[in-house]
């Protein structure tokens, strides 16, 4: 079970600082048909709240090699700081062979005992830990027992107050209960799309009808603040103690999925973080999530009309 609740950080909706947001977690190349493309959740999250206007930031490690090179030139390029990148002498940078099938939809072949698999706990990590408003971590980087640990002892040096959030990501068998359960139990926020929240929910013992009754499961036993549900083209279910919230999605013409979920996620934290309803939340996530589903890749260039619309977007509605 979840330890009590801390008292909320200093910064405050109405303020208007950036809020320094981190993406800890793998740090790879995508090997897509049309060519390869830097992805990991983390970079992907990281680079759509940089987009949306806080200060993103990057923990993952990468090898001493040519692509772990052109990984921190990308990341410049997309103007994230390469500063929290670790670099690995002895293991090469992480890959992963993605095949899209014909409805957009991405399958992937992850490489094992790679560089992000071996994350160090560094003082320099410590005092990122200690400055950040929001930290968002996922399963697949917990796959080897270092990295689990390092993630880990990241998450228990943040301030009181910082926004934790746990975007499960099952691939391939890269996950078991006990790393569900005790990333459940250090987040405050959980995301799943609709592939992964009956199996997580039985995975952590627990039983459910439906997506919603299950997100109401997994709240209470993890004292979440907020569960996600996302659910592709169809939009997203919102759970908290006090409210639901469902979207039907926006209807777009997909080229391919990789990196919607990330813009989804980057999006309802950048909403959450100024304590939006939880109406306007779902919408501002699901046209940052259906805008890059609309795009080739993770990282499609800035569109100033998007981004204008998004913080725009109505706020009224339920309070979270």
């Amino acid at each position: 079970m979840k330890s009590p609740k801390t008292t909320p950080a200093k910064k405050t909706a109405a303020s208007n600082e950036r809020f320094t947001v981190v993406g800890l977690g793998e740090m790879l190349w995508d090997l897509l048909p049309s060519g390869k493309q830097l992805g990991g959740a983390p970079a992907n999250f990281a680079y759509m709240t940089a987009l949306l206007g806080d200060h993103a930031l990057v923990a993952s490690r990468v090898g001493k090699d040519r692509l772990g090179n052109a990984a921190a030139r990308r990341l410049t390029r997309l103007g994230l700081p390469a500063t929290f990148l670790q670099v690995d002498a002895d293991r090469t940078t992480g890959t992963v062979n993605v095949t899209v099938d014909a409805e957009g939809q991405p399958k992937f072949e992850i490489m094992e005992k790679v560089a992000w698999d071996f994350f160090e706990w560094t003082p320099q990590w410590r005092e990122l830990a200690a400055k950040a408003d929001a930290v968002c971590f996922g399963s697949l980087a917990q796959r080897s027992a270092q990295s689990r640990a390092t993630i880990l002892a990241f998450l228990e040096a943040v301030r009181p107050g910082t926004l934790r959030i746990f975007d499960v990501n099952l691939r391939q068998a890269f996950f078991n209960k006990d790393v569900l359960s005790e990333s459940a139990s250090r987040a405050d926020i959980m995301k799943l799309n609709d592939d992964e929240i009956m199996r997580v929910t039985e995975l952590l013992g627990g039983t459910a009808r439906d997506q919603q009754s299950a997100a109401q499961w997994i709240l209470k036993e993890y004292g979440l603040k907020l569960v996600c549900v996302t659910r592709g083209g169809q939009g997203s279910l919102l759970v908290t103690a006090k409210a639901t919230d469902e979207h039907p999605g926006h209807p777009v013409k997909v080229q391919d999925t990789v990196g919607a979920g990330d813009a989804f996620t980057a999006a309802l934290v950048h909403k959450y973080l100024r304590k939006a309803p939880l109406r306007a939340m779902n919408a501002a996530a699901n046209r940052m999530g259906s805008w890059v589903a609309s795009q080739v890749g993770a990282t499609p260039p800035a569109d100033p009309k998007v981004i204008l619309e998004f913080h725009d977007s109505n706020e009224e509605g339920t309070a979270a």
